[in-house]
C-alpha cells in the first residue's frame, strides 16, 4: 500500500512539474492571448491603445536620422459647438488638426499624452497602399491586373487563386471572409488569436479557400485581402514591410517617432492593421496626401498613384461609403475628401479643397452603432468649415 502511494504521489509529483515547465514555456503565449481577450474591455481599452506592444510581438520600423518635417503651429482655432460633447461620447484619445499645413489644434484626452504610439487599426491598409504606389511606379510590380499567384505561387490552392492586384486593392477579392468583431468564433478574431498566439498570418491566409463572388464582381470589405497585398510586395521585393516602409515612406516622411508594426510569430508584420504612431505622425501623412504625395519638400509617393488609389474605383454598393485602393470616401464625397480609418475611431480624414487635414484616435467601443461613421464624417466636416 504505502509502495503505490508513494508510486501515486511520484507520478503527481512529475505531472505537477511538467505542467509548471509547459506553463514557464508557453507563459509568454498564454500572457498575449489573455491580454488580448481584455482588449477592448472598457476599463483597459485606452491604455491598451497606447500600448500595444505590452500583448504582441513587435517589430520597429525605423525613421532613420533625418531631420523631422516641422508641422508649424499656427493660429487656434475654435472648434465648431458640440466638438467636446463629440470628443467624450466617443472617447477620442487624441485629435490633431492641420490647417495648410500647420497645426491649427491638438489635444489629448482620457489621460493620454502626445508621445504615445497609437494603434492605427485599419489606417494601416492605407499606408501600405502608399508604399505599394511606390513600387508601382518604379515599375516592382507593373501590372495591378497581374494575378496574385504569379507573385505567391503558394496562394494558387485558396480562394485567391484567380484574383487580381487590383481585386485586392479594391477589396473585390470575393473571397468569402467574416469580419464581425462582435463574434469569438468569427474569422477575424480568429485571426487576432493566432497573431496573439505567434502563429503565422501566411499560413492562415492560405487557409482561406473559399469564394462568396468572382473576384472583381462586386466590393466587400475584407481584411485579410491586405496581408495578401504585403505577401506579393515580400515576393516582388525580397523585403520584410517594416524595413521596406522605414526606407521608402517613413524615413523621408521624417516623422519624430519611430513607429512599430505588431508581428505574427515569424516576424511578418501585422500589415492590415497592427501600425503604431503618434497622431502628430498619422496627420503628417494625411499632409502628404493633400499634397498628391509631397511633404517636406520631396515627391515620396508618385502623385498620380495617390489621385488613382485615392478615388472610387471600387465596386461599392449603392449609398454605402465608397472606396478606392485601401482608401475609404464619403458616400456623398466630394473632389478631394479621403479617409483612412480604422475600428474603434481611428481617422485621418483629408479634405484637399479646404486644406484640411485631421487626425484622430480613439478608444470607442460604440463604433459599430448605427450612425457613428456618418456623424464622425459629419464632425469632420463641420472642423474642416471651421478652419
Amino acid at each position: 500500500m504505502r509502495k503505490w502511494v508513494r508510486g501515486l504521489a511520484w507520478a503527481i509529483g512529475i505531472v505537477a512539474i511538467a505542467a509548471i515547465a509547459v506553463g514557464l514555456w508557453k507563459r509568454e503565449e498564454i500572457t498575449r492571448l489573455l491580454a488580448v481577450n481584455s482588449l477592448f474591455k472598457a476599463e483597459r481599452i485606452v491604455t491598451n491603445f497606447s500600448n500595444m506592444d505590452a500583448a504582441f510581438l513587435t517589430r520597429a520600423v525605423s525613421r532613420g536620422n533625418g531631420p523631422v518635417t516641422q508641422l508649424a503651429v499656427g493660429e487656434s482655432t475654435a472648434l465648431p459647438e458640440g466638438t467636446a460633447d463629440w470628443i467624450a461620447d466617443r472617447r477620442v484619445t487624441a485629435l490633431v488638426v492641420l490647417k495648410d499645413g500647420m497645426i491649427t489644434h491638438e489635444s489629448y484626452h482620457e489621460g493620454t499624452r502626445p508621445d504615445d504610439l497609437r494603434i492605427s487599426w485599419s489606417v494601416a491598409k492605407s499606408f501600405l497602399s502608399l508604399l505599394f504606389g511606390i513600387l508601382h511606379g518604379e515599375g516592382t510590380i507593373p501590372d495591378l491586373d497581374a494575378q496574385v499567384t504569379d507573385y505567391v505561387p503558394s496562394l494558387a490552392e485558396t480562394a485567391y487563386r484567380d484574383a487580381s492586384i487590383r481585386d485586392v486593392l479594391q477589396m473585390e477579392s470575393g473571397v468569402l471572409f467574416d469580419e464581425d468583431y462582435l463574434d469569438f468564433n468569427s474569422d477575424i478574431n480568429r485571426m487576432g488569436r493566432v497573431l496573439a498566439l505567434g502563429g503565422t498570418m501566411d499560413g492562415f491566409a492560405q487557409s482561406i479557400t473559399e469564394s462568396f463572388a468572382t473576384p472583381g464582381a462586386q466590393m466587400q470589405y475584407t481584411s485579410i485581402d491586405t496581408h495578401i497585398i504585403g505577401m506579393v510586395i515580400r515576393a516582388a521585393t525580397g523585403q520584410d514591410i517594416p524595413s521596406l516602409l522605414s526606407e521608402r515612406l517613413i524615413g523621408p516622411m521624417g516623422l519624430e517617432a519611430s513607429p512599430y508594426y505588431l508581428t505574427d510569430g515569424e516576424g511578418v508584420a501585422f500589415v492590415l492593421g497592427g501600425l503604431n504612431l503618434t497622431t502628430r505622425d498619422y496627420a503628417r501623412m494625411g499632409e502628404m496626401v493633400r499634397n498628391y504625395g509631397r511633404l517636406g519638400g520631396q515627391q515620396i509617393v508618385p502623385a498620380r498613384w495617390v489621385y488613382d488609389s485615392t478615388r472610387p474605383t471600387a465596386l461599392t454598393r449603392p449609398g454605402a461609403m465608397q472606396y478606392g485602393y485601401q482608401w475609404w470616401m464619403p458616400k456623398d464625397a466630394y473632389p478631394g475628401e479621403v479617409i483612412a480609418q480604422g475600428i474603434y475611431g481611428q481617422y485621418v480624414y483629408i479634405d484637399r479643397d479646404a486644406g484640411v487635414v485631421i487626425a484622430v484616435n480613439a478608444a470607442n467601443r460604440g463604433f459599430r452603432e448605427a450612425g457613428e461613421s456618418d456623424g464622425n464624417i459629419a464632425m469632420f466636416r463641420e472642423i474642416a468649415r471651421s478652419q
